[in-house]
């Protein structure tokens, strides 16, 4: 059998876990930089990093009930990311390699987040809606690629969110503020922007930060926002079901957490004869339980890095790795 120790750090979240081969959750522990305004800033979220890692690691193993040496595999987060919270995780995954000596595999944290579905949910070949703070996809698994069907042209729709509760001022992270907000508002139009495939979100925003400016409560705002950018994203899900054709669709990502969200592409996939799966709330934003699994998938399939060539890549997009462990 096989133990992994996942490390995650691309963001806000450092977190630490040990997944088994056999599909066990030994321990999932995390620590969250947050701002009571303003957004991520990046340094300050490395210098979070730095002050508790060693701790959520030891947390970890101490959690899982086994010792370091039991520890076979080391799966961390390569990119993409922000590169001062990245080298935190490389930091330590190099401390780690020179103590246990065992082998290290280097995960996509985007893709990541689409075979964790795995873990939960006996899926075949689904249409993936990827949604976190910068990045916004509809997938396909085609070949050995999971192909961008459709995406956000300028923001994604997490930092939409995390840009709007900004210029409110209800701090970091937004979303959730946002989410809670909503339930009290009233429908203010707000543009509609679909191209195709792609969703263009940035106006969106400006518009939305124009009407609080005169006098537009919080409410009415953050309720037209999610209908509006949730409306668009449902349509574009919905068109790639039906040039696919395939018949279920998951949705992966931090923004999965938000209950309105799911329940528009629930009832879309409902009226398509579709399955609709979100990944469980407790895993859909960043952790390092989907670090572990994923590493464990590439662990089988040969896919590890020499200690030497251990490295981060920020801008290391979903659509560039071969997938040859699924």
């Amino acid at each position: 059998m096989t133990v992994c120790l996942g490390i995650e750090s691309t963001a806000h979240t450092f977190a630490a876990a040990i997944v088994t081969s056999k599909n066990k959750i030994l321990s999932d522990v995390r620590a969250n930089y947050t701002t009571d305004k303003g957004g991520i800033i990046p340094h300050e979220a490395a210098k979070h990093h730095k002050n508790v890692y060693k701790k959520i690691i030891s947390k970890a193993i101490e959690d899982a009930k086994i010792k370091s040496s039991d520890i076979n595999l080391i799966a961390y987060s390569r990119g993409p990311g922000l590169s001062p919270s990245l080298h935190v995780g490389l930091n330590a995954v190099k401390e780690l390699a020179d103590d246990l000596s065992i082998p290290i595999t280097g995960v996509n944290h985007s893709i990541s987040h689409l075979t964790v579905a795995k873990l939960f949910f006996d899926v075949k070949n689904p249409i993936y809606v990827y949604v976190s703070g910068p990045n916004t996809q509809i997938l396909s698994l085609e070949g050995n690629r999971f192909r961008v069907l459709g995406e956000c042209l300028s923001i994604g729709l997490g930092n939409a969110l995390d840009k709007f509760a900004r210029a409110i001022e209800l701090g970091f992270p937004g979303g959730p503020k946002i989410e809670q907000l909503a339930l009290n508002g009233k429908y203010v139009e707000l543009p509609y922007v679909v191209k195709g495939m792609d969703l263009e979100l940035s106006g969106i925003i400006t518009k939305a930060t124009d009407l609080y400016k005169k006098g537009i409560s919080k409410e009415d705002l953050c309720y037209s926002l999610q209908e509006t950018m949730f409306a668009m994203l449902t349509e574009v899900s919905e068109r790639a079901l039906a040039h696919t054709q395939k018949n279920e669709l998951v949705l992966v990502g931090g923004v999965a957490a938000n209950k309105r969200l799911c329940s528009m592409l629930d009832i879309m996939c409902r009226e398509r004869d579709s399955k609709f799966y979100a990944v469980p709330l407790k895993y859909s934003g960043d952790q390092a339980v989907q670090i572990a699994f994923q590493g464990l998938l590439q662990f089988k399939a040969g896919n590890t890095i020499a200690k030497e060539k251990l490295d981060i890549d920020p801008m290391w997009r979903t659509d560039q790795v071969e997938i040859d462990f699924l």
